[in-house]
């Protein structure tokens, strides 16, 4: 029983920890962009290098 004494305020700090590292990072823009990298990879940049490496 006197465990959780010890385990309950743990918890909750935890969670508040978690929590506030969550909204640092919506508020520094982490989670804007969740498709463009997966997109951007798929595209050539530069079409003239892509001619050059047929030859």
């Amino acid at each position: 029983m006197t465990g959780l004494l010890y385990l309950i305020p743990i918890a909750l700090f935890l969670g508040v920890c978690g929590l506030g590292a969550f909204l640092w990072a919506m508020r520094s823009g982490q989670f804007d962009d969740l498709d463009g990298a997966a997109h951007r990879i798929l595209f050539d940049d530069d079409p003239a290098d892509a001619s050059e490496d047929r030859r």
